[in-house]
């Protein structure tokens, strides 16, 4: 589950890093980038609803595979998006992806086979492959992605306190 705390930390941090410089990201936004985090990981339910189950139910074949690419990550995200206001539409949308994007970044640093995935389905069914840099198995990826959500708040919480003080200018008479 590290790997899964790892995903959220990270698009949390990089949320919160550009809430400093977009106001309109607010926490709740933030909050919509750690789900976003955790989109392509719902190809993972296919241990709770298993690809079968869905065949027998659409009459049609299934995979969750696709969830853990760029396409069917797309999908979900704009279904997910049609779900909010529309003025929060294009926000909800920006911010899944830079979640589900962030999560696509640190699996291309996982070390092969687990960092190979189908990314970019439905362009290409290539399995997309990197050195690798980390394996899902070590324990220092979970205190780094700590680590770095908690800079980033720190960060962020004295940008917004420098502009509750407002600037420092002198009047002298």
């Amino acid at each position: 589950m590290a790997d899964g705390l790892t995903h959220v930390l990270v698009a949390y941090a990089l949320a919160t890093l550009l809430s400093v410089r977009y106001p309109w990201i607010t926490a709740r936004l933030t909050t919509v980038a750690m789900v976003g985090g955790t989109l392509p990981d719902l190809n993972r339910l296919k241990w709770v609803v298993p690809p079968e189950t869905i065949e027998s139910v659409i009459g049609a074949s299934f995979s969750w595979r696709p969830m853990h690419s760029i396409g069917g990550v797309a999908v979900a995200i704009c279904i997910a998006s049609l779900t909010v206001r529309a003025e929060y539409r294009r926000a909800v949308a920006l911010l899944l992806a830079l979640g589900a994007l962030s999560h696509f970044a640190l699996d291309l640093l996982l070390v092969p086979p687990a960092g190979t995935y189908q990314y970019l389905w439905p362009l290409t069914d290539a399995d997309v492959v990197f050195p690798g840099f980390y394996s899902s198995r070590d324990r220092w990826v979970a205190p780094v992605a700590i680590l770095l959500a908690l800079a980033a708040r720190s960060i962020a919480r004295r940008r917004y306190r420098a502009l509750e003080r407002g600037p420092a200018i002198r009047a002298d008479g």
